[in-house]
């Protein structure tokens, strides 16, 4: 890979394996998000899909993921602009112009720093084979500003 790749190209010039390793594995991606039918406004849960690998924080059927969830969608460079990403989702932050946080994996060289600053979904969620559709909604989260120098969002159960 490129050296800081991330600073020096626009998400279109990268890389297949470059792109990949611009994903921080959040996990943020992969959890069930809710649209009110009434004014649009997107909620995110703390249920997954199935196919999200709770331990490792990785799609299981990562290859086949369109295939197999319909709703899934791949991430390209014209979602990345997109407001239903996590606002710390370096693909969205790149997108916008925007640096990398300094807890991104590639800025410290260390896959576990997405977990240190609670970006990570890792030991909060619940696959969707646990929760029945009806019952996703009790499963509401909303990201709320951590206390740390740099702005970041982590989650707290609504209900």
């Amino acid at each position: 890979m490129r050296d800081k790749f991330w600073e020096k190209n626009s998400l279109e010039e990268l890389t297949t394996e470059e792109w990949e390793a611009l994903c921080d594995g959040c996990g943020r991606c992969c959890l069930i998000k809710l649209q009110d039918d009434d004014d649009d406004e997107l909620y995110y849960t703390s249920v997954s899909c199935q196919y999200l690998c709770q331990d490792t924080i990785r799609c299981t059927e990562y290859p086949r993921r369109n295939q197999l969830v319909p709703g899934c969608v791949p991430v390209t460079p014209d979602i990345a602009r997109q407001p239903w990403l996590p606002n710390t989702c370096a693909y969205r932050l790149r997108a916008e112009g925007k640096p990398l946080p300094q807890w991104h994996p590639l800025i410290t060289g260390d896959t576990v720093s997405v977990e240190r600053v609670g970006i990570s979904v890792k030991g909060r969620i619940v696959s969707e084979l646990d929760i029945p559709e009806e019952e996703q909604e009790e499963h509401i989260v909303r990201w709320v500003s951590a206390n740390s120098d740099e702005p970041v969002e982590i989650w707290e159960e609504i209900l």
